[in-house]
């Protein structure tokens, strides 16, 4: 199953540069914590980019479940230097979650911290997904037109 979607992917029809574009703005909308919004913000981005819209869909999952916290903690704690705040509200640690509650008490320092933090964190990290999806992308499509046609093999 991986090998067929990862076939689809490497299949896409496109120029590298639209579809990094897509792979980019898929990217820099996961990197905010719209849950649920994610795919459908990347896409909205891709449309004006002209950028593919598949991979901006799966760019989003740069954020998922196992990459949630260590994205957002991440992009709190880059927020929260721009701001100049000398010390964060929340520190996570493994194992030392804060009940949502708590978090959601903060309010407006929080969300103000977060966006900032995720705004910047995407502009850094979209361009560089640009860059380094242009490259992977011409590659592939290199190595994808000296194989066969019917270069598929059955797993064994």
């Amino acid at each position: 199953m991986w090998r067929y979607y990862t076939l689809r992917l490497l299949r896409l029809q496109g120029t590298p540069e639209a579809m990094a574009r897509g792979l980019a703005a898929g990217v820099f909308a996961g990197l905010f914590p719209i849950f649920g919004l994610q795919t459908l913000v990347g896409i909205l981005l891709a449309v004006p980019l002209r950028g593919n819209k598949i991979l901006a869909a799966a760019g989003t999952w740069v954020s998922n479940p196992l990459t949630y916290i260590p994205i957002f903690a991440f992009n709190y704690q880059v927020g929260g230097w721009l701001l100049g705040r000398s010390q964060s509200t929340i520190l996570v640690r493994p194992g030392d979650l804060t009940p949502w509650r708590d978090w959601l008490t903060l309010g407006q320092d929080f969300a103000t911290t977060l966006f900032i933090g995720c705004l910047t964190v995407g502009l850094v990290c979209a361009p560089l997904t640009y860059l380094m999806g242009v490259r992977l992308i011409r590659h592939l499509q290199r190595q994808r037109r000296r194989k066969p046609a019917n270069g598929f093999q059955a797993p064994r």
